[in-house]
This record gives C-alpha cells, sequence and structure tokens, in this order.
C-alpha cells in the first residue's frame, strides 16, 4: 500500500499539493478530479496523472460524498497518503476521508521531514504561538496541507486521465440555487503586498489614506479580526491570523497592530514585515523587520507623499 492522492475543489492548490506530494516521495501520485472535466485537462496539462470521477448525482456542495468519493479512490488504487488542502472546505473534508479510510489526520501542515524513515510533519499548535512537529502511525494517513506552504508544480509533459467508477448514494440534499457572495472575493493568500490595517487606525476616514499607500505599493488591504468583527469597517474575508488567512507576501505592512499571537501567525512568513506602531514596546515591533514608531495620523500622511 503505497501512493498519494490528491484532491481540492480549486486547481491552483491542487498543483501546490502535488509539489508536496512529490517531495514526499512515497510512490505514484494521482490527481482526484470530480464532475470536473476542464480541471481534468489543466491537471493533466501540467503532467499530472488525474483520475476523475463522473457521477450527475454527486453534488460537489455535499462534503460526505466528496469525502466517499475520495476515500473509495484511494482504495481502488490502494493509495496510504491523503493529501488535502487545509482551507475551510478541506479541514472538514480531511476527518470525513480519515473516519472512512480509518486513518489517522493531520491539519494545518507546513513542511515535513524523513525522521527514522517515518514522515514527521510540522504543523501551527497552541494557537500559533508555536510550531508541533508530529508523526501518523496509522498505515493509511489524511494530510491537510496549509496552502502556499509548498510552490506549485511546475508544467511537464503531459499527463493522463483515467475515468474512475465509485459507489456513492446521490445525495439527499438537492441544490436550489447559487448566488454570489456579497462582499470582496479578493485572495489575499496569492497577494504578493499586503497593508494591514489594525485597530491602531482609530479613524474610518483614515481608511481613504491606508488604500492610497496600498495603490502606491500594489498591495491588497487586509485586517487584524477586531477591525472586522467589532468595528466592520473590512468584511471578513480580508481578515489575517487564525481566524482568518495565513499569508507569505513578499512585504507586510503593518499598521497600528499589537502582535498578538492570533494575528501574527498570519504574516510571520512574510519576506519583508514593516511595522509601524505608537507603541515601541508591541510585539509586532519584535517580529518586524523595520519599524517606525510613530503616531499613524502623521505617519499615514507621510506614507503617501514619499509613496506617491
Amino acid at each position: 500500500m503505497a501512493g498519494t492522492l490528491i484532491f481540492s475543489e480549486n486547481p491552483a492548490l491542487v498543483l501546490e499539493l502535488a509539489t508536496a506530494a512529490l517531495e514526499m516521495d512515497s510512490g505514484p501520485v494521482y490527481a482526484l478530479v470530480i464532475n470536473n472535466g476542464p480541471q481534468a485537462e489543466k491537471l493533466s496539462n501540467h503532467g499530472l496523472a488525474v483520475l476523475s470521477v463522473d457521477e450527475p448525482g454527486m453534488s460537489s456542495f455535499d462534503t460526505a460524498g466528496c469525502a466517499q468519493a475520495v476515500a473509495q479512490t484511494a482504495g481502488q488504487k490502494d493509495l496510504s497518503m491523503v493529501l488535502l488542502s487545509s482551507d475551510r472546505r478541506g479541514k472538514e473534508l480531511a476527518g470525513r476521508v480519515a473516519e472512512a479510510m480509518h486513518a489517522g489526520c493531520l491539519t494545518d501542515v507546513k513542511g515535513f521531514s524523513l525522521e527514522g524513515g517515518q514522515l514527521a510533519f510540522t504543523r501551527n499548535s497552541l494557537g500559533g504561538a508555536t510550531l508541533a512537529t508530529q508523526a501518523i502511525k496509522t498505515p493509511a494517513q489524511v494530510v491537510a496541507v496549509s496552502p502556499r506552504a509548498f510552490a506549485p508544480i511546475a508544467p511537464t509533459a503531459t499527463g493522463s486521465i483515467e475515468a474512475v467508477k465509485i459507489n456513492v448514494p446521490a445525495s439527499a440534499v438537492k441544490l436550489v440555487e447559487t448566488r454570489s457572495k456579497a462582499g470582496d472575493t479578493v485572495d489575499l493568500q496569492a497577494a504578493e503586498r499586503l497593508v494591514v490595517v489594525g485597530q491602531g487606525v482609530e479613524d474610518q476616514s483614515d481608511l481613504a489614506l491606508v488604500e492610497q499607500v496600498a495603490q502606491a505599493l500594489k498591495a491588497e488591504i487586509g485586517c487584524s479580526k477586531p477591525v472586522a468583527t467589532d468595528k466592520k469597517w473590512y468584511p471578513e474575508e480580508r481578515i489575517i491570523g487564525l481566524s482568518g488567512k495565513i499569508c507569505k507576501p513578499a512585504l507586510a505592512l503593518i499598521l497600528g497592530v499589537s502582535g498578538q499571537v492570533q494575528f501574527t501567525v498570519g504574516v510571520r512568513e512574510a519576506q519583508v514585515i514593516v511595522s509601524v506602531n505608537n507603541d515601541e514596546n508591541a510585539f509586532m515591533n519584535k517580529i518586524a523587520d523595520y519599524v517606525l514608531v510613530a503616531d499613524l495620523k502623521e505617519a499615514l500622511p507621510e506614507l503617501v507623499r514619499q509613496l506617491g
């Protein structure tokens, strides 16, 4: 029993999972696609061996059905490892797949190493305060990998597409209508530059200056959790941290964030962190590469002038 099955409804995340699977070097790697011919073609064109399930009775929003599809496909190919993406959807799916396969399960995995001939996985622990290294002792293993923990696989020679038959009962839930979610659709995890608003930005009127700074830097705007949930200045899709997005930008400009660990876990892997804060002892300053101790009322207009 060897080999890896990778699955995500997001093709970009599948390409990241493919890199992780190939680096683990645990045997053949297969990408599962469910009811999505275009995605199967796209992944095949990247050189992946695609297992394509075409079950009209299955609904993509039925996590229980998807879990059965993943588990049955892994069983048919005698694959011991399943890699999923550790996003909101993937975390739920991981638990269901693990139960179906009688497998051990880890989520929020950021890396791995080989210790004593066994894979050991690195993941956030204690609310992001530290990193833990853990191993799965069951023969079958389900691992959910954090987005952007691995670079996407580069295209190679054309792969293959193989039809797979499974036996999953039709979903008892019927889709009546779909509507686009109101609010932002920004992908903060893909952003190369971030400007992050904390509670140190005291007046909502100052957000206009924040937006000018972001435009000058060609950056996306994120925020700490209270700015979205308490002040309601930004939608929750823009929260950075353990309760939101874990990002790895080239530059993170942090405006008025104290630096609680629940937030810093979301940006601490940025290549360059710049903190602007009026409290020189703020923890955010301790992990920043550059620090400006200043009142944001004065700093924001000056940043606009300097970047303009």
